[in-house]
């Protein structure tokens, strides 16, 4: 699943390499030999949907006041626009029908203190395409530092309203409500992070072996700063967060369950389909070829989502079901999402970034009988989280490797 990228077979000079490609260009620079033709692999497998399910649980919602009381409350548009970074670009990547991409700044760039994974953007947020009249774009983060301390996820918001090409950002940190009421505090939310989604106010991220864990963007806090150690409410009464000026709240959990003797789904991935009626949630699983050699099988779901709570849907009987199953068996998917009933597939493949035949994978199918198709090396090595925007027809993913961390959209129709 860590696969490092290869440099770019085009080096920009730095004052060009933020800028947005328009979709003619991308297919003119990233159409190389290193591309193979799609290629057509076995049909996807139907299951039986409504043997996937989903249990909701709240955090107390007044530990959330008294939290709410205790800490000064922000706006998303307020973090966006108290950006403290800036990105910039060594390199372009190699993508087909690439049409957008940035960076991170240097140290961000090449941690190996945190891992980049999820992605979602304003878009999958409020069908105009803007939150708090901005557009933005969020990406998930794990630690993976050997310091002792486990901070969790943090989640970077990119404001691409005061620059496409380099967006200034910030990083937040997750936070679970703990304590009582009359003395509230928080702890780290110590999860992958695989993939995430954004849905009016809230943020779904998900929980490998739990379902999600829903985040409130109605609880947004400000927090004190200066200790990079000290998390949730200390003796004199501050409120830290390993040294990150903003929290976001954990509000709800939705844990999954099978029934028909179905094995459980991994949560690997989430993304929004708002192509779908109604509005609907796409997760998929990551298994190694090792795996799905032993056996293991490879499995894609989707489950619909009320866009007046922005909670999943229950079906007629109250129970929160999948509408849609199906057996892929790929190996290695990182990210998937679909738009109007064809499904996309981000995979893994490979880790030496000397070869092109290392660069990740696009597989599309039109659902529910259509065939897998293989779009060879569309993506950059350890491509991870997909994320459509139907305002502009952009297939946003990124890289995860140190080095090589570039966030990037495609033309989805071209595919």
């Amino acid at each position: 699943m860590r696969h490092r990228r290869r440099p770019a077979l085009a080096i920009a000079s730095l004052g060009l390499c933020a800028l947005l490609a328009s979709a003619s260009q991308a297919v003119a620079t990233d159409a190389t030999s290193e591309q193979a033709e799609p290629s057509i692999a076995a049909a996807a497998t139907p299951l039986t949907a409504s043997n996937f399910r989903y249990t909701l649980s709240q955090t107390s919602s007044s530990l959330v006041s008294a939290l709410d009381s205790a800490l000064p409350n922000v706006t998303m548009g307020a973090v966006a626009d108290d950006a403290n970074r800036t990105p910039s670009c060594n390199s372009a990547p190699s993508v087909t029908h690439r049409t957008a991409y940035y960076c991170w700044n240097a140290g961000d760039q090449d941690t190996t203190a945190w891992y980049p994974q999820g992605i979602t953007t304003s878009s999958d947020a409020l069908g105009e395409g803007t939150y708090d009249g901005k557009r933005i774009n969020l990406v998930s983060w794990y630690d993976h530092a050997e310091d002792g301390i486990d901070k969790g996820v943090r989640i970077s918001v990119s404001n691409l309203s005061a620059s496409a090409s380099a967006p200034p950002y910030r990083h937040i940190l997750l936070v679970e409500p703990s304590g009582t009421t009359s003395a509230p505090s928080y702890k780290a939310v110590n999860v992958h992070a695989g993939g995430i989604m954004w849905y009016g106010n809230l943020l779904y991220v998900a929980d490998t072996s739990g379902g999600f864990r829903v985040f409130d963007l109605n609880h947004l806090w400000q927090v004190s700063t200066g200790s990079s150690s000290a998390i949730g409410r200390q003796a004199d009464g501050s409120y830290h967060a390993f040294d990150y000026k903003y929290v976001l709240p954990q509000t709800a959990k939705f844990t999954d369950s099978t029934a028909g003797g179905y094995a459980q789904l991994q949560h690997s991935s989430v993304a929004l389909d708002r192509t779908s009626s109604p509005d609907s949630v796409i997760v998929s699983e990551y298994r190694s070829a090792a795996d799905v050699d032993a056996g293991a099988q490879v499995r894609t779901i989707r489950v619909p989502i009320d866009y007046m709570n922005r909670y999943l849907k229950p079906a007629s009987d109250g129970i929160i079901k999948a509408t849609e199953a199906y057996r892929t068996d790929l190996e290695s998917v990182q990210g998937s999402t679909a738009i109007n009933g064809e499904f996309f597939f981000s995979q893994s493949d490979g880790s030496d970034h000397s070869d092109p035949n290392s660069d990740g994978d696009l597989h599309t199918f039109a659902a529910p009988s259509g065939a897998i198709v293989r779009h060879g090396n569309a993506l950059t090595v350890g491509p991870e989280d997909l994320s459509y925007d139907p305002t502009r027809d952009y297939l946003w993913t990124l890289g995860e490797y140190p080095g090589y961390r570039w966030v990037y959209a495609a033309d989805a129709s071209s595919f």
